[in-house]
C-alpha cells in the first residue's frame, strides 16, 4: 500500500537547491536554509529539478513514512522560495498589539499585558486595525506561534471578542433575550 501523496515528486523551482547526505536534506533558497533528518524506512533522492522519495520497504510504517517525509520536504522548498505567512486578527475594545524589538506586547482586556518573545527565525508585524502578520521559512514554526499567540485569548462565540485568523470564521449565538 503506497501513499498517495509521497507518490507525487517535488518540483525544484529556479533558486533553490536541494541535497541529500547521512539522512539528511538540505534545502537553501533565497530565504533561507532549512534541515531535515529522514529515518530510514525512506530513500530520498534528486533527479533533475524533482526530489523522489520511495519507502525502503511494504510496511505500514514505510508508507505512513513515505508522505510524511515528502510533505516535510515540500514544505522545506517552498519555505526556502516563498516563505509560510499567517495573519491574525484581534477583535475588542482596548484589545491592542505591538511589536517591542523582540517581543510582542499583547493588551487583551486582562490586568496585565501579555509579553511573547519572538522565536529566531519568524518575523511580526503589529497595525494599527488589531492585525498580527507572522511569517517565516518554516511551516511548523510559524503555525505553532501563531496558535500560542491565539490561544492567549481564543474568539468567544457571543460578541467575537478575541484573537482569531484572518480566514477563521467565528460561529455566534445570540445569548439572552430577555423575555418575560
Amino acid at each position: 500500500m503506497a501513499s498517495k501523496i509521497g507518490k507525487l515528486p517535488v518540483t525544484i523551482p529556479a533558486g533553490v537547491t536541494v541535497s541529500v547526505s547521512d539522512n539528511i536534506v538540505t534545502v537553501k533558497g533565497a530565504k533561507g536554509e532549512l534541515k531535515q533528518n529522514f529515518g530510514n524506512l525512506v530513500k530520498v533522492e534528486v533527479k533533475g529539478t524533482e526530489v523522489i522519495v520511495t519507502p525502503v520497504n511494504e510496511s505500514k510504517a514505510a508508507s505512513a513514512a513515505h508522505g510524511l517525509y515528502r510533505k516535510l520536504i515540500d514544505n522545506m522548498v517552498i519555505g526556502t522560495s516563498t516563505g509560510y505567512t499567517k495573519t491574525l486578527v484581534i477583535t475588542g475594545v482596548g484589545y491592542r498589539a505591538e511589536v517591542q524589538g523582540k517581543q510582542l506586547v499583547m493588551n487583551l482586556g486582562y490586568s496585565s499585558e501579555f509579553i511573547a518573545i519572538i522565536p529566531e527565525g519568524l518575523t511580526v508585524t503589529a497595525d494599527k486595525d488589531g492585525k498580527i502578520t507572522i511569517s517565516g521559512i518554516d511551516k511548523q514554526q510559524v503555525g505553532e506561534f501563531s496558535a500560542q499567540i491565539r490561544k492567549l485569548r481564543a474568539p468567544e462565540p457571543y460578541k467575537g471578542k478575541g484573537i482569531r485568523y484572518d480566514n477563521e470564521v467565528i460561529r455566534r449565538k445570540v445569548g439572552k433575550t430577555g423575555v418575560k
